[in-house]
């Protein structure tokens, strides 16, 4: 944009047509919203361009919101996620030129949107408020079905682990990795952070009969993070590695020295943080069959 004071072109040359668009534009409003999805139904979050036909969670947004806007939107979340991950409380937001109320925007998103999603809520977001930049803070969960059988309900929604595991080992290592260190041995070869420093506030292992819960919460995640750690815990819980081979690997911060990348099904994306002033929802929208659990605090 020109500045004014060097703009030299006259207001009598600028056509009628141009001044009656820039009068009459409406201005931009930017909505937030709290989401939940299934992965499994979807190649991931991000929009491929290179493959716009792959059913992605951003393209299926998008989709919706535009039916209702009745212009192309366009869609940002607070952490994207890959393919076959779970979200109970990703958070989005979008701008739109479109005025309806927030009921309107809810009933209107949900009625468009595919099978395995849906707007848990919805407001007008504050002055300044993005999805992604705001959050001071992310939160997971990754769920693990502890049975000699495999689970043959909600199988695409869990990961499964035949051998016994021992949540008390499994806490004690993930005692270790809460700070603010290089997780470099845990980040994928394709992550593209640019740095690996991460704060780990918590990480808490939490056995409900057969299911084990890892909820873990940091400042930002690196590409398949929590994958990785739970890579390392879960031989730790088996007993096949010692409860020292967690600080081992993050100390090492060589990838190739740590463990395998869990399955994507048992991960969900449960909270993003923000500060009060952006007015963005406190509920707990965690997934349903673990919300009555009471170690799962905030």
């Amino acid at each position: 944009m020109s500045d004014l004071s060097t703009n030299t072109q006259d207001a009598d040359s600028i056509s009628p047509f141009d001044q009656k668009c820039s009068h009459h534009q409406a201005k931009a409003h930017k909505w937030v919203a709290v989401i939940a999805y299934n992965g499994a139904l979807f190649h991931g979050w991000q929009y491929q361009k290179h493959q716009p036909e792959a059913n992605t969670l951003q393209a299926a947004l998008q989709q919706a919101i535009s039916s209702v806007a009745d212009e192309e939107v366009s869609v940002v979340c607070a952490g994207r996620t890959d393919a076959g991950v779970h979200a109970s409380g990703q958070v989005i937001h979008f701008e739109t030129h479109a005025t309806r109320s927030t009921y309107s925007w809810w009933m209107g998103i949900n009625a468009n949107l595919p099978p395995g999603i849906s707007v848990e809520w919805i407001n007008q977001a504050e002055e300044g408020f993005h999805a992604r930049f705001s959050a001071y803070a992310r939160r997971y969960f990754y769920v693990i079905v502890n049975t000699q059988v495999r689970p043959a309900l909600q199988a695409d929604q869990l990961s499964w682990w035949r051998y016994p595991l021992d949540v008390v080992p499994m806490q004690q290592a993930a005692n270790s990795l809460v700070g603010e260190w290089d997780f470099s041995a845990f980040r994928a070869r394709d992550c593209q952070a640019k740095s690996a420093v991460k704060q780990l506030h918590h990480f808490r292992i939490i056995r409900s009969g057969d299911l084990i819960i890892a909820d873990v919460q940091a400042n930002a995640f690196l590409y398949h993070m929590v994958r990785n750690l739970m890579g390392v815990l879960i031989p730790i819980g088996q007993g096949t590695a010692d409860v020292s081979w967690a600080a081992q690997v993050l100390a090492g911060r060589d990838r190739r020295q740590a463990g395998i990348t869990a399955p994507p099904h048992g991960l969900y994306f449960a909270k993003a943080y923000y500060p009060a002033c952006y007015q963005v929802s406190q509920q707990r929208f965690f997934p349903r069959f673990l919300s009555a659990l009471s170690g799962l605090k905030d």
